[in-house]
């Protein structure tokens, strides 16, 4: 079943999509649209860490520490969506947030890419 990455791809692909639109309803005022979806979000943190995690103990030989740091970078990437978020909501300034969100977010892309399992 993980022999590839459909599923992980598919589910970070959503949760970017959701951070987004949850960002969208914020900026909005709709703190109740926001809510909803930022549930949803978090359970899409489930599901990328589940397929993620899958994928990791199935595929971990290939490059064990480049898959290891992919996987730390990725829990960053989540870790910076909800502080964003929750942030927001509470007034406070995200702007430190988002340079990390961008930093993490490409360093993630970048491992992924260039492992085995990527392209």
């Amino acid at each position: 079943m993980f022999d590839n990455t459909h599923a992980h791809i598919t589910t970070w692909a959503i949760a970017i999509i959701l951070f987004f639109v949850a960002v969208r309803l914020h900026n909005a005022g709709k703190a109740k649209g926001m809510k909803v979806v930022q549930m949803i979000l978090r359970l899409f943190y489930l599901l990328i860490i589940l397929t993620g995690a899958l994928l990791f103990w199935k595929h971990q030989g290939i490059n064990p520490a480049l898959y290891g740091i992919k996987a730390l970078v990725g829990i960053w990437v989540i870790g910076m969506f909800e502080m964003i978020l929750v942030r927001m909501k509470k007034g406070k300034s995200t702007k430190m947030f988002w340079i990390q969100l961008i930093i993490a977010l490409i360093i993630v892309l970048v491992l992924g890419f260039q492992l085995p399992l990527g392209f």
